[in-house]
């Protein structure tokens, strides 16, 4: 399939919005099927959740979520380039999408400096390593079969350098911990032909206080990691906004939330700057805590 043609079957696919859950890899495999099943009754469009080197295996975890469901799609959030040889994810990916034609994206990503420095590895580079990785996994594909297709291939990718990448070499960006400031930048430098896959964090709760409370529990991680901040800087926010856990500002900005209206009306955004399909990350401790927001918010979501 050409690439232009993956994209447009992707997007079909896909449908405007979907989800993405952190907390989903700590669950059980029962958990995780019974989770799936639940956002696909919902009409969520797709499932993803990310990849730490030695703490779990993201492509495992797409194929217990593909087994459980019929129409999801999946996206790996993202595989992770310092946990196995691309020839290895080639070959995983491709076997996903030969599994269950048509309902996986394969999310690649170079990760965190100190994520990556406690496996004893070294993180330098982050860019090239990303151009010979795509180079090795293109080496690998080289030697399917003709009649094994490829999944869809997206970067994740925040600034300009990688979003360039992300349009020459893959078929989109995936990207997360932005704004939708941040999705009208991402897609002018990908133009129309690439998939755009924000993640949106959200809370459904009215309360100023208690949302922005559970929020800082979110932000405060991601504001340790330099790419994170860095990419924030360049959208205008300040020191200020990014000490601790983050000014209001900069939480209203990043994590959605509010009534179901306010959370809807953020996808909105989304799209409309350019996003072809939004992930929703209900904040809370668990996966049954995703579920009750998500069950919630799905009448009010736009629809494929």
């Amino acid at each position: 399939m050409a690439e232009l043609d993956i994209v447009t079957a992707t997007r079909a696919h896909l449908g405007p919005v979907g989800v993405w859950l952190a907390v989903l890899r700590r669950e059980t495999a029962d958990a995780q099927r019974d989770f799936a099943r639940v956002a696909e009754g919902l009409g969520y469009g797709s499932l993803w959740s990310g990849e730490g080197v030695g703490g779990n295996n993201i492509f495992v975890d797409q194929a217990v979520w593909l087994c459980a469901t019929t129409r999801l799609m999946t996206g790996s959030g993202i595989a992770n380039v310092w946990a196995r040889h691309p020839a290895d994810t080639a070959v995983a990916a491709a076997s996903l999408e030969a599994a269950w034609p048509g309902r996986t994206v394969l999310g690649i990503g170079v990760s965190h400096a100190p994520a990556i420095e406690r496996t004893g590895q070294v993180y330098e580079r982050p860019l090239e390593h990303m151009r010979q990785y795509l180079d090795g996994m293109d080496q690998a594909a080289e030697s399917f079969t003709p009649n094994r297709a490829r999944a869809p291939r997206v970067l994740a990718a925040l600034r300009r350098r990688m979003l360039e990448l992300a349009r020459d070499r893959a078929d989109g960006a995936h990207t997360y911990f932005v704004p939708p400031e941040h999705t009208q930048q991402a897609r002018e430098l990908l133009g129309p032909d690439r998939l755009l896959i924000p993640e949106q964090a959200v809370y459904l709760g009215t309360d100023p206080a208690e949302a922005r409370a559970v929020a800082r529990e979110h932000t405060a991680f991601y504001l340790r990691l330099p790419n994170y901040v860095n990419n924030l800087k360049q959208l205008g926010f300040t020191e200020e906004d990014l000490t601790g856990a983050g000014s209001d500002r900069l939480v209203d900005a990043i994590v959605a939330w509010g009534d179901v209206d306010a959370i809807a009306a953020r996808v909105r955004a989304h799209l409309d700057a350019g996003a072809d399909h939004v992930l929703l990350q209900p904040l809370g401790p668990d996966a049954k805590a995703a579920e009750r927001q998500l069950a919630e918010l799905a009448p009010a979501l736009p629809r494929g």
